[in-house]
């Protein structure tokens, strides 16, 4: 992904989160994405820690900004692969690396979120 794309995902990204947008946050992703993740693990109780599609993860996402009403998160760095993304920032749950992979659309087809052990 070109550097200029790789920054402006990444800074819409944060703002979106930050302001808790989470129709905002969702417009980055294909109507069937799949994100994985540890925290879907604990929250949700999906033994597979994936959750697929807008509608399952926006649910999620928004018992997130529910149970963390003062979320932010601050970017440290910003990798760029082919066609994918991974945003480095601090979170709510500590030091966070997410892997964004995105479709020929431009948008993100699957996302996988790590977090410090």
């Amino acid at each position: 992904m070109e550097k200029g794309k790789s920054q402006e995902f990444a800074s819409e990204w944060i703002a979106a989160w930050n302001e808790h947008d989470v129709k905002k946050i969702l417009a980055h992703y294909e109507d069937d994405f799949e994100m994985s993740s540890p925290a879907i693990i604990k929250l949700t109780g999906e033994p597979s820690g994936t959750l697929k599609g807008k509608a399952a993860v926006g649910e999620y996402w928004s018992g997130a900004l529910q149970k963390f009403p003062d979320l932010r998160f601050q970017l440290l760095h910003v990798l760029r692969g082919a066609n994918s993304v991974t945003l480095i920032y601090q979170g709510v749950l500590g030091l966070t690396a997410e892997v964004f992979h995105f479709a020929s659309s431009g948008k993100v087809a699957r996302a996988f979120a790590h977090y410090e052990l």
